[in-house]
């Protein structure tokens, strides 16, 4: 915090006369880009900054670029935030921009017990404005996606990665066979979901993160807040744990977006589904490679679990009605108890226990987040120790990303849904999807 409130107080007198600092703090979460709070001259503001060069490395357009597109969509009426000031190399604060802060809530676990009622309309509403933002408005540099470009990178990442997992094999040929047709470009935010969006008592308050924005299909926009992943636990409700899709499209077309095509919105829902999957990968990558050593990463990088049972429970109705109901072979048998010196995994429960009772309690902040991130990992090594539970199995991926294999294999759909299931069980445990697949599965 020290390191910041010098070079920040410079800039914030630069850019909005006299003041003085307080209140600076990290936010929690953020597993790319860092976000402060503070106070200057009586006003609160936001900076979101990387604090390298590194951190941008592979990204299309840095932070000048997408600062110029949240002032374009704020300007253009947009829920966006109104940004002050964006960094400049001699500022000595990495790369970045200060938003003037809104006081409202940004956690899913605390807006999705209780949404406002009309949430669901404002984000069918928001995301139509979004999407009719000019062309002219939109800052140069922010690209256009070619999505059979964007999917064959995806596969290669894939390749990259070991090309080993069936899950996502399995969904990249679904994607190359259903690829749609190119659609008129619009602005997709391209983050749109829980998570991303702030509310108050009035409804959807403000859009967040926009550093994914890009030109392209209006569908993939539709689509991201309804995955799996991004409701929160709030499975029987489709549109971003908030409500119906009826309600979700109709809000979208009357506010002047196109006809909802249900065939180009399942194609996106797989297609995000595997980008996160693979995102998840990454982030292991990210990592191993010393690029970002936190252990955030490590623990992002096994939540691919979470997605390759998402992309099961999408395409498995492309198996024949006797493969989904034929019963799944039995989990593997629990690991005996152990008797001599401690284990591996008792030394591990160790650590977490002495993370929980010693460190948590006397950490605040961002410190307390690291903590459970800490401990999660802990957990996920622990259940790995007792099942050796494995995901890769490179011949079946083969096989199924080149069109030999397909789900008409008899018994091979009930062998993909015990593997994400029993990866799940190690990985994610609580993650909402993995009872109501063990349920519908009879697993």
């Amino acid at each position: 915090m020290a390191d910041l409130s010098e070079p920040l107080s410079a800039f914030m007198t630069r850019i909005a006369g006299p003041g003085t600092l307080s209140g600076l703090a990290r936010l929690s979460g953020g597993a790319n880009m860092e976000s402060w709070a503070f106070d200057w001259a009586g006003m609160a503001y936001v900076l979101r900054r990387a604090p390298s060069a590194e951190y941008m490395e592979g990204r299309p357009y840095g932070h000048p670029v997408e600062a110029a597109l949240v002032r374009a969509a704020h300007a253009g009426g947009v829920k966006a935030p109104e940004v002050v000031g964006v960094l400049a190399d001699a500022d000595g604060m990495g790369t970045g921009y200060v938003m003037r802060r809104v006081v409202a809530e940004v956690s899913p676990a605390k807006i999705l017990p209780n949404p406002p009622p009309s949430l669901v309309a404002d984000l069918g509403r928001e995301l139509a404005h979004i999407h009719a933002l000019p062309r002219a408005a939109i800052p140069e540099g922010i690209p256009v996606m070619d999505t059979a470009a964007a999917l064959a990178e995806l596969k290669a990442r894939f390749l990259s990665y070991g090309g080993d997992r069936p899950a996502i094999a399995l969904a990249v040929k679904w994607c190359e066979d259903h690829l749609p047709e190119p659609a008129d470009p619009v602005l997709v935010h391209g983050d749109y979901r829980m998570g991303n969006i702030m509310v108050d008592g009035e409804g959807l308050a403000v859009v967040l993160d926009w550093e994914l924005a890009h030109l392209g299909d209006a569908h993939e926009d539709l689509a991201f807040g309804c995955m799996t992943v991004w409701r929160f636990g709030q499975l029987d409700k489709p549109a971003f744990g908030v409500g119906s899709l009826e309600d979700y499209f109709a809000a979208y077309a009357a506010a002047g977006g196109v006809r909802v095509d249900p065939a180009r919105f399942k194609f996106w829902l797989v297609y995000r589904t595997l980008w996160w999957a693979l995102g998840c990968l990454q982030m292991g990558q990210a990592w191993r490679s010393g690029a970002d050593t936190t252990v955030e990463r490590v623990v992002v990088g096994r939540r691919t679990a979470e997605q390759e049972l998402d992309l099961i429970r999408l395409l498995e109705e492309e198996a024949p009605e006797a493969e989904r109901q034929r019963a799944l072979p039995p989990p593997a048998d629990p690991a005996p108890a152990p008797t001599g010196e401690p284990t591996s995994r008792e030394m591990v429960q160790a650590v977490r226990d002495w993370i929980e009772s010693a460190i948590k309690p006397k950490a605040e902040g961002h410190a307390k987040f690291e903590a459970v991130v800490a401990m999660n990992a802990l957990g996920i090594v622990m259940r790995d120790l007792d099942t050796g539970t494995r995901a890769e199995d490179r011949a079946l991926a083969e096989a199924l990303m080149s069109g030999k294999t397909t789900l008409a294999e008899p018994g091979l759909l009930a062998r993909l849904r015990r593997a994400v299931l029993d990866k799940c069980a190690v990985d994610s445990p609580k993650y909402a999807a993995l009872a109501a697949a063990r349920a519908e599965w009879r697993g």
